[in-house]
């Protein structure tokens, strides 16, 4: 069985069902966020907030359809128009998760101090009958004139967990730091 180098592991091991891609990818990510995070960056809920937001607007507007006092006939165009707002709020909140979001785990402000102006948006994938684990990290605003080339990680989870499907925390750790600072030494070269 590997051994972790990494402190962090004397508390309690991360482990994962190793039959169960989800579990994986969930370990994974965490273990992304903690790393991120414990590098200084600190995250950014803005995406979140606004999908929340959102979702509680969408379910508002269902209630008031749904326990408004008058009865069909009578409230019949403020249903048309629950229903109406309901599909196109619906519509609009998954165009920001399709387009916005996309597989983000992690939005970050820029690191404090940093000439930096934006700040990261990692995103991971673990496709469906694969061991390959993608993780990306990229420019949270992609547009901006301070924005560096996003760089990726692509290696198998059998590299990550052991046959127990216990996480090794310091390889893993080791290379999602080797992959941040990849991503921060990309700046330092453009400049």
């Amino acid at each position: 069985m590997a051994s972790n180098n990494d402190g962090s592991s004397t508390k309690n091991p991360k482990k994962a069902n190793l039959l169960d891609p989800h579990s994986i990818k969930h370990i994974l990510d965490e273990a992304v966020t903690e790393i991120v995070t414990g590098r200084g960056y600190k995250e950014d809920f803005t995406m979140s907030n606004i999908r929340l937001l959102m979702g509680s607007v969408i379910i508002i507007i269902a209630l008031v359809a749904q326990f408004y006092p008058k009865k069909f006939p009578e409230n019949r165009d403020l249903l048309i128009a629950c229903i109406v707002s309901y599909v196109v709020l619906n519509g609009l909140l998954q165009l920001i998760i399709h387009t916005k979001e996309k597989n983000a785990i992690l939005f970050t402000y820029p690191l404090p101090g940093s000439f930096n102006s934006t700040g990261l948006m990692v995103t991971s994938k673990l496709p469906r009958f694969s061991d390959m684990y993608t993780l990306t990290v990229a420019s949270a605003d992609p547009k901006s004139i301070s924005a560096k080339k996003p760089v990726h990680l692509t290696k198998s989870v059998t590299k990550w967990f052991t046959k127990d499907g216990i996480l090794v925390e310091g390889l893993f750790w080791k290379d999602v730091e080797k992959l941040v600072e990849d991503y921060n030494a990309e700046s330092r070269k453009n400049k």
